[in-house]
């Protein structure tokens, strides 16, 4: 199957709310290729999440995974600071996220739709998020660290917004020079660095 192009920021598609999926609709074939395409889509970038408006389908879904060789360009103490371990395939139609306490954390962020810069973004540590599953069935999550952040991401999208309306302007870079400046080293230092 070839992946379909993912849509980069100044497509109108990614500047607005999509829309509910009916209940009844999950289980359409409809509905099982575009999680089928989505999760396709999301591998081959490679990246941990996609929302369906990312593939240019105005609909409230999106999918998430943290993989273990994603993680192994990460130190041992940049995997715990961020709360980042591997997960298994999440798929949610209809979203409803909750932040879960005061807890915030701001790490940098990229997007497929934005491709090949990072922004620092202050998220809540911790949401409970609630939707439907891929079989229609109510799910309800509750997770920290990097899940929380990336599904914050994801829903935003389904909102029409992007990580840069939420980002540290300051510290907007190339995800090259990102890595090369601030690359291992923990985000209180890369805040110092920045005057953040």
């Amino acid at each position: 199957m070839t992946s379909p192009p993912i849509v980069q920021t100044g497509a109108p598609g990614l500047r607005s709310r999509a829309k509910e999926v009916a209940p009844e609709q999950i289980q359409t074939k409809e509905m099982q290729d575009l999680v089928t395409t989505m999760i396709a889509t999301m591998r081959a970038a490679p990246g941990v999440g996609l929302a369906a408006p990312q593939i240019g389908v105005p609909l409230r879904v999106i999918v998430l995974e943290d993989r273990e060789d994603l993680l192994k360009g990460l130190t041992a103490e940049e995997r715990r600071e961020r709360e980042r371990a591997a997960f298994p395939t999440r798929v949610f139609f209809n979203p409803v996220l909750k932040p879960v306490g005061e807890d915030r954390a701001m790490f940098f962020e990229g997007c497929l739709s934005v491709k090949g810069f990072v922004g620092l973004v202050e998220r809540s540590a911790e949401v409970e998020v609630s939707g439907l599953d891929e079989n229609g069935a109510p799910q309800t999550w509750r997770v920290r660290g990097w899940p929380a952040r990336i599904l914050q991401h994801e829903v935003d999208h389904l909102d029409g917004t992007l990580y840069i309306d939420r980002m540290k302007t300051r510290s907007f870079a190339t995800a090259e020079h990102a890595k090369a400046l601030y690359g291992g080293k923990p985000i209180a230092e890369i805040r110092r660095m920045l005057d953040l």
